[in-house]
């Protein structure tokens, strides 16, 4: 090969591997529309979900991030990161296919009003059918008809983004995931701790039903705490997937542990909820209390062994 053809070749592969690459934690702000009808159907933006007159109430509205090619996004959007540069700008049409399914009329059944609790019992409701969400269409005497098509079922999708900036801090890596999976990004911060542990040591005892030796060692772990709020412990996504996302979030970032911590305040403060279970006595009051009371064991002893006599 010449060395013209080998500079090609290397520009080439330079070219390549350029830009945004898979595993890379990039920050998107981004909207979802329908093709047909524009209607918006996810935002990063307020501004946006406020003009399209969607419940902003309770939502956090701020650039995602999310990792390139671990299926965070729609796989076309994936495709389009790659080889991207901060401050790249593009709409990527999803087909209905390829978003949340095409529409099956079979997934339009009649079942037993008896079913649906009575309070759910009108057009619109969403409801639960054995395990299956659906919404209900009609319902006429015992018979309810209900559609089990998620809502955007045949629906094309445009999804429009920038690429913000990429996230290499790994403080920030862990929000963002958190963010990603929860709708919300919890306050964490990670540190080195110095962990006892038991180890197994090799043993020169050649019985082979002998019990293992340990030892306990210090070893230096790398630990993400993560400060828990009441809306994280209520999730749902949380309280049944928490062993996965950790899991995720340590495999993704290198971290040994996970350590969740929350901090309950009541609105007395300190330990004055106790002053109605001690008789009004506070922690100071106690104490004196105690340095009040003059005990001498052996007095104490002789006059248990005359209550025993009597």
């Amino acid at each position: 090969m010449s060395d013209e053809q080998q500079a090609e070749a290397e520009q080439v592969d330079e070219d390549v591997e350029s830009g945004i690459q898979d595993d890379d934690f990039v920050r998107l702000a981004y909207t979802v529309r329908t093709v047909e009808d524009g209607d918006v159907v996810d935002t990063t933006s307020e501004e946006v979900a406020e003009e399209a007159e969607i419940d902003v109430e309770g939502y956090e509205f701020e650039p995602r991030v999310v990792i390139v090619g671990a299926g965070h996004v729609f796989p076309e959007v994936d495709d389009a990161l790659i080889g991207a540069e901060v401050g790249d700008e593009d709409t990527v049409e999803i087909p209905a296919a390829d978003a949340f399914g095409e529409y099956d009329e079979d997934e339009v059944r009649t079942v037993s009003a008896n079913k649906i609790d009575e309070d759910d019992r009108y057009p619109g409701a969403q409801v639960q059918i054995d395990g299956e969400q659906g919404r209900l269409e009609t319902i006429i005497g015992g018979r309810a008809r209900v559609n089990f098509n998620h809502p955007l079922a045949g629906k094309d999708l445009e999804y429009e983004y920038e690429v913000l900036d990429l996230v290499d801090d790994r403080e920030e890596q862990a929000s963002g995931l958190l963010g990603m999976y929860l709708q919300q990004a919890p306050d964490v911060w990670i540190q080195t701790d110095e962990v006892e542990e038991e180890q197994v040591v090799e043993s020169d005892d050649e019985d082979e039903d002998a019990e293992p030796e340990t030892e306990t060692v210090t070893v230096e772990k790398d630990t993400l705490y993560i400060e828990a709020t009441p809306q994280m412990t209520m999730n749902q996504q949380w309280m049944f997937s928490k062993q996965q996302i950790a899991q995720d979030i340590m495999q993704r970032l290198d971290i040994d542990r996970v350590i969740v911590q929350e901090t309950i305040e009541g609105g007395m403060g300190g330990m004055g909820g106790l002053g109605g279970m001690m008789g009004g006595a506070g922690g100071a009051d106690i104490e004196e209390a105690i340095e009040d009371v003059d005990i001498d064991a052996d007095e104490l002893a002789a006059e248990l062994d005359d209550a025993d006599e009597e």
